[in-house]
């Protein structure tokens, strides 16, 4: 079957609103290392690893191994209405490195239910359905997720169980605040805290959840230190700070184990999903006990921490902190901001380039200004390809790509991926600007 006749079925029986990538969308069906290979035969290296979800790669022996040795039991689900050693061994670690008091740990089975968790248990803690979250933000695809979502083409609904508010902070490279100091930016993004607590909300909110790099949104950093600022603000009204390390989460940024780490502040709770599993489906809430525990009626979760895919997320955890993966975010993650500025250095439809570690945006715009350009995106995306690179795409405006290889990338690799990159960015110049 070709991959034609493949799309041509998934159309008659999948939502329209399921998004592919590429003209011609493919289909992955072997992988290793960092490379992907489709049913045509044609092999790519991978730089957005499943939505940064293959965080180690392709065929890692150990990981693979932890999953058949589960498989060999006969056990690969019981629910958590039985005790799951697995389950109780990964949560230990996970309580330890999150950096939280008192930390418990529930599991789910992606990271949009542990964003929905995270919130219900702000919410009933607090006593107050009220929420702030971050303009341009992206917090998954449920109910309340998509409620407190920040970002218009991600907001399938208006209607939400919470009322949100939403902050500036997150998108650094438009708005009001665009182009100002460290500090100012900081002390401006405060201010508007202030006031949307003082004009938006009765005050007794529960929670600002935050990712400290902003994901879908387009990989935005904001400046170290803002939500440690935020914080202070957020202790004067007893506001709980839910920081969502679905995608910056296991040491990805380089610096920091968690994204939050470069803001200096403890958060009262994280999420994390994505990376853990290497593929698996795993999620999960980390906590301060008094938090975690202020659920009344009972609960449990069907598929969270399940026996399979807590072997696999304990190996993946494993592989990362005995490989140092973290270190080689942060050396190759430098490596390809520097490559990617030289690039955007050399054309003029390269608007912005930002990230820390293996977490990296380029944003593209017009030719000679800085209206984005979410064509120039698409054609960026579909010339990567063809040159055997696939790299993401999102954005407020779907004008930004985004590169998030496996952590186990090699300095090779770095290398072709920015060869890849310049060429297309120099085509796709060219293309706008009638060059020749």
């Amino acid at each position: 079957m070709t991959e034609a006749e493949l799309l041509a079925r998934h159309r008659a029986v999948l939502p329209n609103w399921l998004a592919l990538y590429y003209q011609e969308p493919i289909e992955i069906v072997r992988a290793h290392g960092r490379h992907v290979t489709d049913s045509q035969g044609r092999t790519y290296l991978d730089f957005f690893a499943g939505i940064l979800t293959n965080a180690i790669g392709y065929g890692i022996a150990e990981i693979s191994d932890a999953v058949r040795s589960q498989l060999d039991t006969g056990v690969m689900h019981t629910s958590t209405l039985y005790l799951i050693r697995r389950q109780v061994e990964l949560a230990e670690r996970i309580a330890e490195l999150s950096g939280i008091p008192d930390a418990k740990v529930f599991f789910t089975s992606s990271g949009t239910e542990a964003n929905e968790t995270a919130l219900m248990l702000a919410t009933q803690y607090r006593r107050s359905n009220q929420i702030l979250a971050l303009r341009n933000s992206y917090h998954g695809r449920a109910f309340a997720t998509v409620g407190i979502t920040g970002n218009r083409g991600w907001s399938a609904t208006s209607l939400s169980p919470v009322r949100v508010s939403h902050v500036h902070g997150g998108y650094r490279y438009r708005g009001p605040f665009a182009g100002w100091s460290d500090a100012d930016y900081i002390a401006a993004c405060v201010q508007d805290l202030r006031d949307v607590l003082q004009t938006t909300t009765s005050g007794d909110v529960a929670a600002l959840i935050a990712e400290p790099i902003q994901g879908v949104g387009g990989f935005n950093v904001p400046p170290d230190g803002l939500f440690a600022a935020f914080k202070e603000v957020l202790d004067e009204y007893g506001i709980l700070l839910i920081s969502d390390e679905v995608q910056t989460g296991w040491g990805r940024t380089g610096e920091h184990f968690w994204g939050i780490g470069a803001h200096g502040v403890t958060p009262d709770a994280m999420t994390f999903a994505k990376g853990l599993g290497n593929g698996l489906a795993i999620g999960g809430v980390v906590a301060r006990g008094e938090l975690m525990d202020c659920l009344t009626a009972n609960s449990i979760s069907t598929f969270g921490g399940n026996p399979l895919a807590t072997a696999g997320a304990a190996a993946t955890l494993d592989y990362l902190l005995d490989h140092d993966l973290q270190g080689n975010a942060a050396k190759l993650g430098d490596r390809l901001l520097a490559g990617l500025r030289e690039i955007g250095a050399r054309t003029d439809v390269v608007g912005d380039v930002r990230g820390k570690g293996l977490m990296i945006g380029i944003e593209l715009v017009e030719p000679g200004g800085s209206d984005p350009s979410p064509a120039t995106a698409s054609a960026v995306l579909e010339h990567t390809r063809e040159r055997g690179l696939l790299v993401g795409k999102g954005g407020l405006h779907n004008n930004v790509i985004r590169l998030a290889p496996p952590m186990t990338l090699t300095g090779e690799e770095a290398e072709q991926a920015l060869d890849v990159l310049g060429e297309s960015i120099a085509a796709v110049g060219k293309g706008h600007t009638g060059a020749g």
